[in-house]
């Protein structure tokens, strides 16, 4: 008995050590794997890191450095100029550690995967105005940093976002503003006049605000409703009697464009569209 004792303590003994070992090799290659990835994007070979970071993901799900991993993988996402996947990445870091202590971080990346989307690489170098483009990832961008604000207003971020909130909504505005100078360009006055009310009703404090009153007054002009026009000049000359379209007594000067505009039948049937 006092044999067979013996053999089975050497034997239990025997796997406890193996079991410790295997385990040691396991931390050291996450350890190794999560360090490979740290070096690709100090160097900034983001597409390597994000397989790096992929793989130490799949192997070790529940390991000491997966959810680090999950929180990394945004960035690197976000990096090497893939916004969908940055977005997809942070939704799914924000979903599963909805109270990690970094989550804010989550939600700033996906505003800022959604900002660099909603700028193109050519207006770096040529004069392009921003506003004349499709702002849907700027709308996308705008909401994801005003959940960052929201939610974590003391977070280290939230200053950085704020500015660039400031600088999206002048930008939506501006949008609105150039849709609404095509309508009137066009024809499509009625359009033009509710694209105007838009600005002037949802972005109160931008630049673009005296623009769309503006827009209004010509096209209820145009349209010859002189009532809403004169009190809509009424508005525009009280808050900025230095707007640009206003003469010194404060009277309205019409675009010359729009003021000898003629419009086809054509033109009137498809409210400005065609012709």
């Amino acid at each position: 008995m006092r044999i067979i004792l013996i053999v089975l303590t050497v034997a239990l003994l025997s796997s406890c050590a193996s079991k410790s070992k295997k385990n040691e090799d396991a931390n050291a290659s996450e350890l190794q794997k999560y360090n490979a990835a740290q070096r690709s994007l100090r160097a900034g070979n983001y597409q390597s890191a994000v397989s790096k970071l992929q793989e130490l993901e799949a192997r070790f799900p529940f390991g000491r450095y997966a959810e680090q991993a999950q929180l990394e993988i945004i960035y690197a996402y976000y990096k090497s100029a893939q916004p969908e996947a940055a977005r997809a990445a942070a939704d799914r870091f924000i979903r599963l550690h909805p109270q990690h202590p970094n989550v804010d971080y989550a939600y700033y990346l996906k505003g800022m995967a959604s900002f660099d989307a909603s700028e193109n690489f050519l207006e770096k170098f040529l004069p392009l105005d921003p506003s004349s483009r499709d702002t849907t990832e700027a709308q996308q961008a705008f909401n994801d940093f005003t959940q960052l604000v929201r939610r974590y207003p003391s977070s280290k971020y939230a200053p950085d976002a704020q500015q660039r909130m400031i600088y999206l909504r002048n930008l939506m505005a501006r949008h609105e503003i150039h849709v609404a100078r095509y309508y009137i360009q066009r024809g499509a006055y009625v359009a033009a006049a509710n694209r105007g009310r838009y600005v002037f009703e949802k972005f109160q404090g931008t630049p673009s605000v005296p623009e769309a009153l503006a827009v209004m007054v010509e096209a209820y002009k145009m349209m010859h409703m002189d009532n809403l026009a004169d009190e809509t000049l009424l508005v525009l000359a009280t808050n900025f009697p230095n707007y640009k379209a206003l003469d010194k007594n404060g009277n309205f000067k019409m675009n010359k464009s729009i003021k000898n505009s003629e419009r086809s039948w054509i033109n009137i049937l498809t409210f400005g569209l065609i012709g």
